[in-house]
């Protein structure tokens, strides 16, 4: 097992790197790193205690500076004391830059800044709240996915996932004995997508649901036979009417979203070949 400080410096709230870092190390075979995140650092006075830890805690830095004084000051400390660094958003920059031809204007932050995208954010997550579990069916057709599923399939933190990505999301519940609501079938902007997952999975899902709630775990709930039921009638739902469908019994919140993401990206590809045809 691999240990060893690592140092994320940014001129912003260090979101982006902390996410990078995350993902890169994931790649690894148990390295336990302690991560030193040093967000909001936009002055030499602000650089210095980072530059102190450093020093003290010898470990790889990995940065987002925009500012060049701050980024050559921080390089050059990292050479005196020979530690590793990386300029995380370098090669990206750098690359959009040969391609618009035009140089990057060097302002901290701006991924944060209160702009359309933002907003829009706001206003997705304020609709998936209020079209959560199917409590309100009208205005279906403003979302841009509806999710459907039975029960404890992750609908919800899926659809909370969306929105913080700015995508309006819906979910509706498919419960054997009770009809889905009659705007799902007509509708003509939104991409519908169904999870599912397997009976064994689902059972100690809500075997588990029902214990955190000290309620029996011998309900129809949990019931192998009943949810096995539930499960292929919504299954036959799904196929009857052609809506993509992601299992998602080994799959986290993040990879359900991804795969949702996927499945719009491809409807757009596909609408947006349809209209040059």
């Amino acid at each position: 097992m691999t240990r060893f400080d690592l140092h994320l410096v940014s001129d912003s709230t260090g979101e982006t790197l902390d996410a990078v870092a995350k993902a890169a190390i994931a790649q690894f075979k148990d390295p336990q790193a302690e991560k030193h995140l040093w967000p909001m650092v936009r002055s030499l006075r602000q650089l210095e205690p980072v530059l102190e830890s450093i020093r003290k805690l010898r470990g790889p830095v990995m940065f987002t500076l925009v500012n060049q004084d701050l980024r050559d000051v921080l390089i050059r400390h990292c050479e005196e004391v020979n530690v590793p660094y990386l300029d995380v958003l370098d090669p990206a920059v750098n690359f959009l830059s040969r391609f618009l031809g035009e140089k990057a204007q060097a302002r901290p932050g701006q991924q944060h800044a209160l702009n359309t995208e933002y907003f829009d954010r706001i206003e997705a997550m304020n609709y998936t709240m209020a079209h959560d579990d199917g409590q309100v069916t009208q205005g279906l057709n403003l979302a841009d996915v509806v999710v459907v599923g039975v029960s404890r399939t992750s609908k919800t933190p899926t659809c909370i996932y969306l929105a913080n990505r700015g995508i309006k999301a819906a979910n509706v519940p498919i419960v054997k004995g009770c009809p889905l609501p009659a705007e799902l079938f007509s509708l003509t902007r939104p991409l519908v997508v169904a999870l599912v997952t397997s009976a064994d999975r689902l059972i100690e899902i809500r075997r588990n649901r029902l214990a955190s709630m000290n309620e029996s775990t011998n309900s129809s709930y949990a019931d192998p036979d009943a949810v096995r039921e539930e499960l292929l009638y919504a299954r036959r739902l799904i196929a009857e009417h052609r809506w993509p469908a992601i299992d998602v019994t080994r799959r986290s919140i993040e990879e359900t979203a991804g795969a949702i993401i996927q499945l719009m990206t491809q409807r757009r590809t596909v609408d947006k070949g349809a209209s040059y045809a």
